[in-house]
C-alpha cells in the first residue's frame, strides 16, 4: 500500500481541525445520516454506518449526536435529504484527485467544486477516470513510539488485517473496509493503543510533485476540504518531504 499520506495530512491539519470542530461534526453528521437512510439504523448490519460511527468516535462526537443523526436518516425524526456527488479530476503535475461531497443542492455544489479545480491549477473529468487508481481499504494508524512493528504485525495479522506498513513516522495497518472496526477492537484487546482508524481511498500509485506543483496541488485541497458540502478528498500526489516540513 505505497504512497498513502492520508495521516501526514491530518497531523498537518490537526490545529485547523481543533478550531473547526463544528464544521467537521457537521460532515460526519451528514455521513451518519446518509448511511442510516440507504443500509438502515443498525451499525451491526450496514458496514456504511459502522465506519461513520467511527469516524464521529474518532473527533469525539457524543453519542447523543450519533443517536440523533441515525434517527434522522432512519425517518425516525425530521431532517435534510442529502444527495452524494462524486467528482473526479486532476490536479497539479497530473495527480488525481477523488471528491466525495453530500449536498442538499447539486447545482451549488457543482459550480463551487468545478471553481475549485479551476482556481487550483486542476480540471475535473468524466465519472470514472481516475476512481480505478484507488482501493477502498481501512486503515488503523498507530505510534511507533508506543508499539513496535513487529508486534503490530504480529497482532495485526491475526486479527484479520491485511497489511502494515511504517513509514513516515506512523504505523498502518490497512484491512478490508468493512472490517477496519472488528480488526481495531481485536488489537485494543491485546493491549496495543489505537491512534486513529477511518476508511480511506488507497492509491495504487503516486504521482511525485515538485516544490511549486505542490505548494499549488496544497491550496487545491484545503480549498476543496474548506467547503461544507465535501466529506473526503483523495489523491495520489506524493509531496516533497522539504514541502510537507514547511506547513
Amino acid at each position: 500500500m505505497a504512497g498513502h499520506s492520508k495521516w501526514n495530512n491530518i497531523k498537518r491539519k490537526k490545529g485547523k481541525v481543533d478550531a473547526q470542530r463544528a464544521k467537521i461534526f457537521t460532515k460526519v453528521i451528514k455521513e451518519i445520516q446518509i448511511a442510516a437512510r440507504m443500509g438502515g439504523g443498525d451499525p451491526a448490519g450496514n458496514p456504511r454506518l459502522r465506519s461513520a460511527i467511527l469516524n464521529a468516535r474518532s473527533v469525539n462526537m457524543p453519542v447523543d449526536n450519533i443517536e440523533r443523526a441515525i434517527k434522522k436518516g432512519t425517518g425516525d425524526q425530521d431532517g435534510v435529504n442529502y444527495e452524494e456527488i462524486t467528482f473526479e479530476g486532476y490536479g497539479p503535475g497530473g495527480t488525481a484527485v477523488f471528491v466525495e461531497t453530500l449536498s442538499d443542492n447539486r447545482n451549488r455544489t457543482v459550480g463551487e467544486v468545478r471553481h475549485i479545480f479551476s482556481k487550483y491549477g486542476g480540471n475535473m473529468g468524466e465519472l470514472g477516470c481516475v476512481s480505478w487508481m484507488f482501493d477502498r481499504k481501512g486503515i488503523i494508524a498507530l505510534d511507533p513510539s508506543k508499539v513496535s512493528e513487529d508486534r503490530v504485525m504480529e497482532v495485526g495479522l491475526e486479527a484479520g488485517a491485511e497489511d502494515i506498513n511504517a513509514e513516515n513516522e506512523v504505523i498502518e495497518v490497512y484491512t478490508e473496509w468493512t472490517t477496519v472496526e472488528d480488526v481495531k477492537e481485536g488489537m485494543e484487546k491485546e493491549g496495543i493503543e489505537i491512534e486513529g482508524a477511518e476508511v480511506s481511498m488507497v492509491p495504487q500509485n503516486t504521482v511525485s510533485l515538485d516544490a511549486k506543483q505542490a505548494e499549488t496541488f496544497i491550496k487545491l485541497i484545503d480549498a476543496l476540504e474548506d467547503n461544507d458540502d465535501v466529506q473526503n478528498v483523495y489523491s495520489n500526489a506524493d509531496i516533497p518531504d522539504e514541502v510537507m516540513a514547511n506547513l
